[in-house]
Formats: structure tokens, C-alpha cells, sequence
């Protein structure tokens, strides 16, 4: 099987809160945003990213792009001065733990029920935000984003 090859097993009802190869881990990262004026589709390194009109499209620092609903982005972003919320511009992520696992060979998962396919390759994170709720990030941008949070 290639990389990113569709017959990557689809992965469904995954629960990483039960995982025991899941660890928690906190994003930190500024990025750009522009909120989209029509609807639409952009393509990122994991996969398609439908839109809304009002959504966020948003520039990682790593040059990656994904789009976030408006809601969602307004409850994990803060806009950063001058930028005030709902304007293009820098922004930064809430301090907000994901569950996430490194997955060892190719995957599909949907980002929601009936949302949009994303890939990974070997070596790739699979995130879990709340039951229902995934992304998926590759290994280079994990390692730079995103940070262990220590058990309690």
C-alpha cells in the first residue's frame, strides 16, 4: 500500500479517551486567518476542507492551511492586538487538550459523521477533540505544534 493510498482502512468509532497509546497534548501556535466570504473547498495535506461562508481559513506556521467553522474557531482562537475577533489577521490557539496517538501505518477518518475524509500516513496523529471529533496532523507539524501534557 502507497501513502495516502484510499484503500487505507477507514478508521470508525474510535475513542481515544479508552486508548491506552493516547496521550493529551496542548497546541501552541499563531497562525493567519481570513474568514471565507463564499462557501467553498481548499485541499490540505491531509485532505479536503469544505467551507462556509464566515468560516476561518486559516494559515499555520508551518504554511499548512485548514478551515475551522466560525463557532468552533471563535470558542479555541484569541485574536492577537491589533486584531480584534472576527477581523483577518494573527491569531492564537487556546491552551485546549486534544487526545491524540501516532498512528504506525496508513488511515482514513472522517473529521465529523458525514465530514469531510482525512488521511494519514505512517508516523501521522491522530487527534480526537471531544467523542465524534477528529483531525489528523502529520508527524513534522505534530512535533512542532503541539506539546505533552504531563498525567496528573
Amino acid at each position: 500500500m502507497t501513502e495516502n493510498e484510499p484503500s487505507a482502512p477507514l478508521l470508525q468509532n474510535v475513542d481515544l479517551r479508552i486508548d491506552p497509546q493516547a496521550a493529551t497534548y496542548i497546541k501552541h501556535e499563531t497562525v493567519q486567518v481570513q474568514f471565507a466570504v463564499d462557501s467553498g473547498e481548499l485541499t490540505s495535506r491531509e485532505g479536503p476542507n469544505r467551507y462556509a461562508a464566515g468560516d476561518a481559513i486559516i494559515t499555520g506556521a508551518t504554511g499548512d492551511r485548514w478551515s475551522v467553522s466560525r463557532a468552533r474557531f471563535e470558542a479555541r482562537y484569541q485574536a492577537l492586538a491589533p486584531t480584534s475577533m472576527g477581523q483577518n489577521g494573527a491569531y492564537i490557539n487556546q491552551p485546549i487538550p486534544v487526545l491524540a496517538r501516532q498512528m504506525p501505518t496508513p488511515f482514513r477518518m472522517a473529521r465529523s459523521a458525514g465530514g469531510d475524509l482525512l488521511r494519514g500516513n505512517p508516523g501521522d496523529w491522530l487527534l480526537q477533540y471531544a467523542p465524534g471529533d477528529y483531525g489528523v496532523v502529520e508527524q513534522g507539524r505534530f512535533a512542532q505544534v503541539y506539546r505533552k501534557v504531563a498525567p496528573p
